[in-house]
């Protein structure tokens, strides 16, 4: 086990994936993840990996399809307008099963935006994005040490059910600076990449990596059987962290939110307030369980969604409270990034109209 390191969020995430066994990168600038490219550019090239700043998103997503569907282990990265460039490709990319990695980091939208951090991509991340039914994988780191942790993970989601998965963090993450530690890659039991595209020495029959099926019936067994996969990601690969689930009043928060809601708990607490929390760390799948969990008790419960946008996820904790209990919603966006004193005002509103 490795000393810890001071690294910014987005070379962290770049280390990560290159120990990850991460070889191939494709990617175009953008703040504020561009430090990502910055640093595959350096490293790459000494570890004989390849890196190459594609003319566009347009482009750059189109090569992350031909090297993951080579086998490789492959990544890109962007911010929000990229991403929505890449739309098209992901969902080439689903519809062909071919496993990559994809990064957001966040800024405020839409069109341009800023290039502040926030959280207003969740719609596009977890409910599709591109056309088709599809789902990606989401992961939602809070901390640099996350972000490092996740991508590993994400790789390994990505072989394991043969599907592109998104990190998804905002630009505070990317840009802020926490002590992180590399830990030994565990080594995880993979499924062979006998679907690639390696070619066949004449040996075997060959591979073909491709999204268009025209029959009917044909595409419509593709899509079921994919749709099974998806399940067994809910089954298996749904996280989520709890604090205090008995509480009578429950935040929900990921990533950087989140951890401004743990401030505003620890206030509340000194005011005789008791607030617990629910952080997916799955965006998707949504940790539903979490919701059954705090919602056990029978205890009468408020739930308040705390992000970054005008209210997004608060649609999937409205769908996992199902209407046992009162939700509220408190956003900034733009850029703007709730404090924990804002929390605390809405969590006392609350706690004075449920007595």
């Amino acid at each position: 086990m490795s000393d810890k390191v001071l690294m910014k969020g987005n070379e962290a995430l770049a280390e990560a994936a290159i120990r990850a066994g991460c070889r191939h990168f494709f990617g175009y600038p953008i703040t504020p993840q561009t430090e990502v490219s910055a640093y595959m550019a350096k490293k790459m090239p000494k570890i004989g990996g390849v890196f190459l700043q594609a003319e566009s998103e347009v482009a750059a997503i189109n090569m992350v399809y031909g090297a993951g569907g080579a086998g490789a282990r492959v990544m890109t990265s962007s911010s929000s307008p990229g991403i929505s460039l890449k739309q098209e490709g992901i969902s080439y990319i689903a519809g062909a099963d071919v496993p990559c990695v994809i990064v957001n980091i966040v800024r405020g939208g839409p069109g341009l935006g800023g290039i502040q951090p926030a959280q207003s991509d969740y719609f596009q991340a977890v409910k599709g994005g591109g056309h088709g039914d599809y789902h990606l994988p989401v992961l939602a780191p809070s901390s640099i040490q996350e972000m490092v942790d996740l991508t590993s993970d994400a790789f390994d989601i990505a072989d394991r059910y043969r599907t592109p998965v998104m990190i998804m963090g905002d630009g505070m993450l990317g840009q802020m600076m926490e002590p992180v530690e590399f830990k030994e890659s565990q080594q995880v039991a993979l499924p062979e990449k006998d679907w690639a595209t390696t070619g066949t020495g004449m040996k075997r029959k060959k591979n073909i990596i491709n999204s268009l099926f025209l029959t009917p019936n044909e595409l419509e067994a593709l899509v079921l059987e994919r749709q099974k996969r998806y399940e067994q990601i809910a089954a298996n690969e749904t996280r989520y962290d709890m604090v205090d689930p008995e509480a009578d009043i429950i935040l929900v928060a990921y990533g950087t939110t989140s951890r401004i809601a743990r401030t505003a708990i620890a206030m509340a607490k000194e005011q005789g307030l008791r607030v617990g929390l629910i952080r997916p760390i799955t965006l998707w799948p949504f940790p539903f369980e979490a919701f059954e969990k705090s919602l056990a008790d029978g205890k009468r419960k408020a739930f308040l969604s705390v992000e970054m946008s005008t209210g997004q996820m608060v649609e999937d904790v409205r769908l996992a409270v199902n209407g046992r209990a009162d939700v509220h919603f408190f956003g900034r966006t733009g850029g703007m990034v709730p404090t924990p004193a804002e929390i605390l005002e809405q969590i006392k509103l609350i706690a004075g109209g449920n007595k």
